[in-house]
């Protein structure tokens, strides 16, 4: 049986599942690019509008009627509008597959490039996967496969945290458990507001990134909970969580003092349980 993934989107407006092999990259904005990064069999590309109660099926029925080329085609249990394209790069022949469908007041637009002559049967899979979100529905909180965007917040902070101690400190920062005492002095004395959330977050996601590179088996995920999308660690045999905001942040909103060398044994020691 094929290996899947889970992506929910930003905002959750929708869900998906996706090909194991496949990993998602950087695409244009409300766009989101997927496929294997080791044995290329297409590029995947979706996005998601919003619009009246009957949006989804309006767009399909649009794409029918200005699009000659479109056909109505069946896909799992929804109506699509189909076409597809042919073109030429660098000497080599290409087929662009193209699928508009919805559901109530969300429209999709897919499609999947492949070499010319490949199938386009791993683009429909993931298709018959799709469900919009409902934002009145309250949906449990999941764990799926660290996002881009979670990506780029990690990468973010650590760049912050970095920068801040070249500039307040005068020193290197290389993101090691010798760094966690720089950290600290950067604390004391920036004298950051308790209520400035993001500077929190961002020194507990730094703290998880120097527990990641100490302790092995340990992946960034993303928890989706409700309006909170974030991204997480998580032991890959025991399932244990480290949530950075919990780590830092939660601790200075309660007025507690901040000990990063303390939260970061805590959370070592909860690793190794």
């Amino acid at each position: 049986m094929t290996q899947n993934k889970k992506f929910i989107s930003p905002g959750a407006w929708f869900s998906m599942l996706y090909p194991a092999t496949w990993s998602e990259f950087e695409d244009g904005e409300g766009s989101f690019l997927f496929y294997n990064p080791d044995e290329w069999t297409g590029n995947f590309r979706i996005s998601a509008f919003r619009g009246g109660p009957a949006y989804g099926l309006d767009c399909v029925r649009q794409e029918l009627a200005d699009n000659p080329q479109a056909m109505l085609l069946r896909v799992g249990d929804r109506d699509c509008a189909y076409s597809r394209e042919h073109f030429t790069e660098d000497g080599v022949d290409y087929t662009t597959h193209f699928w508009i469908t919805g559901q109530d007041d969300v429209a999709f637009e897919c499609s999947f490039t492949v070499a010319r002559g490949m199938p386009a049967g791993e683009a429909v899979h993931v298709i018959e996967t799709l469900q919009v979100r409902r934002p009145d529905v309250k949906y449990p909180a999941e764990l799926i496969p660290v996002r881009l965007s979670e990506i780029c917040q990690i990468d973010a902070a650590y760049e912050w945290v970095e920068r801040k101690v070249k500039d307040v400190l005068k020193t290197d920062f290389q993101g090691t458990e010798e760094d966690i005492a720089r950290m600290q002095q950067l604390v004391d004395q920036s004298a950051f507001s308790p209520r400035k959330r993001e500077v929190w977050t961002d020194l507990g996601i730094v703290l998880c990134v120097i527990l990641a590179n100490e302790v092995d088996g340990l992946e960034w995920q993303t928890l989706v909970d409700g309006n909170r999308e974030a991204p997480v660690l998580v032991h890959a045999a025991t399932r244990r969580m480290i949530d950075p905001m919990k780590l830092v942040w939660s601790r200075v909103k309660a007025g507690e003092a901040c000990r990063l060398a303390e939260a970061y044994e805590e959370a070592m020691g909860e690793m190794g349980k």
